[in-house]
């Protein structure tokens, strides 16, 4: 084990500790149980996870991205219209954890208090900018942040959905996400269609770099 290197020890730990986090919540008691099943100590977990159960939290969310990514990358997502892509990416994230959905829970659990805020809408984010990453998004206007915006509130509507969906295939979680991918690509066309009057408008940031240089100008010009 001491010839891990420091990132595969990490995988190797979050792995072991998983199943003992429903009974022990993301502590130390938990990642300590799994450095046990390891034949790990004090120390090789300190160096692993300095940060403790909430770097591994995060860790668990990183992992969880880049598996769903790989899986895609075996789907034919050419093929597909843009809300199949992003039903299937969420769900792919979804599906890989099946057996881990109380893990998550708690995990949601410690993300939501105020010291771990920050942190939340991070993974968050990363995590819905995946997504949008593997359906094929290219957006750079205000598109690319309004759409992860509203993807940010689907997927999080969804996860809540999914973890207490006692439904055969978890057909509710399905058909709850359907719905609301619906919902939410209507908007950013919808955002569109009502700004298009505006467009004849100055650019607000042009205005204020037009106006920065001009002062510049004069106080050049004072200056003499």
């Amino acid at each position: 084990m001491k010839a891990m290197g420091i990132e595969h020890t990490r995988c190797k730990l979050l792995d072991a500790t998983l199943p003992h986090v429903p009974f022990d919540g993301w502590t130390g008691a938990a990642l300590m149980a799994g450095a046990r099943d390891l034949g790990l100590g004090p120390a090789e977990v300190a160096n692993a996870f300095p940060g403790g159960p909430i770097e591994m939290i995060e860790l668990m969310s990183i992992e969880a991205d880049q598996r769903m990514l790989e899986s895609l990358e075996r789907e034919d997502l050419a093929s597909k219209k843009v809300r199949e892509r992003v039903a299937l990416a969420i769900r792919r994230r979804l599906e890989l954890y099946a057996a881990d959905r109380e893990a998550i829970r708690r995990g949601l659990a410690t993300l939501a208090l105020p010291q771990h805020g920050v942190l939340a809408l991070r993974l968050l984010y990363r995590t819905v900018d995946a997504i949008w990453y593997a359906a094929g998004d290219t957006s750079t206007d205000f598109n690319f942040y309004t759409k992860r915006a509203l993807l940010a509130g689907v997927y999080a509507a969804t996860l809540l959905a999914w973890l207490d969906d006692r439904s055969p295939g978890l057909e509710e979680t399905w058909s709850f996400l359907d719905r609301r991918i619906s919902d939410a690509l209507r908007l950013p066309q919808m955002a569109q269609r009502l700004a298009a009057p505006l467009r004849w408008l100055p650019n607000p940031v042009y205005l204020f770099r037009q106006a920065r240089r001009d002062s510049a100008t004069r106080a050049m010009r004072a200056g003499r």
